[in-house]
């Protein structure tokens, strides 16, 4: 399941990922509880915590006091995403945040001007086991599977086996996208694909437990049972919108397939994982027997194990890749050799220029994309059943970080670790937001509690509690969210860069609110 992006980039597609995939998916989400579980605790999570260099960085060799340091102060100094003007940061611990959102497990690895310069792994990669998580643990990517297999398409087109604005359906073989009323003048091409404006619909996949019968994937491409997806099709003019889809990532798999003649995973092993020097990557779903104790058990929200352990996704290039920070790192740094001219394992310098250029919106070919002044980065992130990872990479500077957990809770403690290096490290990007609070009359909020509807993406439930109002929706999770006043009509949370404005008609009575999403804006009716 793709869904906070899982997936990314600037602070903006984050959270219109995570509000519109979570929404559109809420429906196959498992429910969690909001119960502690007894299985972990800060106690026992930091008797099993480690800190292990990279045996590649010069580190693992020469510990270096003032990295040590360094490292110290972003285990013990994560921030929160939403701070209170007036009111400092409270800096907290690696270990009292994976306790408080149950992540049983998590490993980072940053890197610097094409070295990894430390790797740190806490926590356990299976709990029951005991067993810890190591540098080299292997997590779900999930989507972040996608812009690797972008790497991919586009060294294909780098060769002349494919092209960039081809109709796909020239070289499709096994299977074409259904043409229709919307592919009349514009069609699905590698490069709306690759920028997610192809028009192609399914943002994300469940992946399928493991006593569940596994779909072929032109059944997924068609809807067809025991696919648990609907069908793959273009529902609007290619090229016309920006919207995130992990099915058009289905076609592109099928086309590589059909062009080269060979399985993905082997495309994907040939083409990049080996060149990047990705060793400890694979894209064969599922995982082999061989490699299971390599792998971290996944986890709910409320501390269970997954039920039946990892989903398989036969949609391997939107959501199938096994993978490491280190490896991430890795093919982040890659890219960023590319870009400068200083490498071509995978991409020429012109191909590599052009994955990282604007297409639409913030999205380049594969990667999401944005700009702090005058630092651009590239990125991704990810979120399959119990796993939860980010990757972010400064294209210039070669600095670059890679989270990867296994917790569906592991999002939002990725972003504190993120926000913590970013401290550290003076990046540009990823600080926390500050907002005015206010005191206002309780009696105000009356008229303020129903639901709310955003049209095609999902509702939203405003309660009142104990003088308080509270956001309930699938995106924030299990518990409610306070509404925090910073106006009579305006409010927000702590848990992300998102506010709440309500919307009254001439008699006073309250119609709706707008809620703002960083940049991006959703209007919700009132509907009860």
């Amino acid at each position: 399941m793709t869904t906070r992006s899982t997936t990314t980039k600037s602070a903006t597609t984050k959270i219109l990922l995570l509000l519109t995939a979570t929404f559109a998916l809420a429906a196959i989400v498992v429910a969690t509880s909001p119960l502690f579980s007894p299985k972990l605790s800060a106690s026992n999570l930091s008797s099993f915590t480690a800190a292990t260099p990279d045996p590649q960085s010069p580190s693992a060799h020469a510990p270096d006091p003032a990295l040590a340091a360094r490292i110290s102060r972003i285990e013990n100094g994560l921030l929160p995403a939403v701070v209170i003007k007036g009111q400092p940061p409270q800096s907290m611990t690696i270990a009292d945040r994976m306790a408080h959102h149950k992540v049983p497990g998590v490993s980072v690895a940053f890197f610097d001007h094409g070295q990894i310069l430390w790797t740190r792994v806490y926590g356990l990669a299976d709990v029951a086991a005991k067993k810890p998580v190591t540098p080299d643990t292997l997590f779900q990517a999930a989507s972040i599977s996608k812009p690797v297999a972008a790497l991919a398409a586009l060294r294909l087109v780098q060769d002349g086996k494919l092209t960039l604005d081809e109709d796909v359906n020239v070289k499709l073989r096994t299977w074409k996208v259904p043409d229709n009323a919307f592919t009349i003048k514009e069609k699905v091409t590698v490069r709306r694909i690759l920028s997610h404006s192809a028009g192609l619909t399914v943002h994300g996949f469940p992946g399928y437990a493991s006593d569940e019968p596994l779909p072929t994937v032109v059944q997924i491409l068609n809807g067809e049972k025991p696919a648990n997806t609907e069908p793959i099709r273009v529902d609007v003019v290619p090229s016309t919108l920006w919207r995130y889809s992990g099915g058009g990532y289905v076609v592109l798999q099928t086309l590589l397939a059909d062009v080269t003649g060979k399985p993905f995973p082997q495309i994907m092993r040939e083409f990049v994982l080996a060149p990047a020097g990705m060793t400890h990557s694979t894209y064969d779903q599922p995982l082999p027997k061989n490699r299971a104790q390599e792998a971290a058990t996944p986890y709910r929200s409320n501390g269970d194990p997954v039920k039946g352990g990892s989903h398989t996704y036969p949609e391997m290039a939107p959501a199938g890749l096994w993978t490491t920070p280190s490896d991430l790192a890795r093919v982040a740094m890659e890219v960023q050799a590319e870009y400068a001219g200083k490498s071509s394992k995978i991409l020429s310098q012109d191909t590599a220029r052009q994955m990282l250029t604007h297409q639409i919106g913030t999205w380049g070919l594969g990667f999401g994309l944005e700009s702090a002044g005058d630092k651009p980065r590239f990125g991704h992130g990810g979120a399959n059943e119990g796993f939860r990872c980010n990757l972010e990479t400064y294209t210039d500077s070669g600095q670059g970080l890679a989270v990867m957990t296994n917790s569906d809770s592991g999002g939002e403690l990725t972003q504190e670790i993120f926000r913590s290096v970013a401290k550290e490290y003076a990046w540009p990007d990823d600080k926390p937001v500050e907002h005015t609070l206010i005191k206002i009359n309780p009696a105000t909020f009356a008229t303020y509690p129903g639901t709310y509807e955003i049209p095609d993406v999902g509702k939203l439930t405003i309660t009142l509690k104990s003088n308080s109002l509270y956001v309930e929706a699938e995106p924030f999770g299990p518990d409610p969210q306070e509404l925090l006043p910073e106006s009579p009509t305006q409010f927000f949370v702590l848990s992300g860069d998102i506010t709440f404005t309500f919307q009254k008609d001439p008699q006073g009575a309250i119609t709706g609110l707008t809620l703002h999403a960083a940049s991006q804006t959703f209007e919700a009716k009132k509907i009860s």
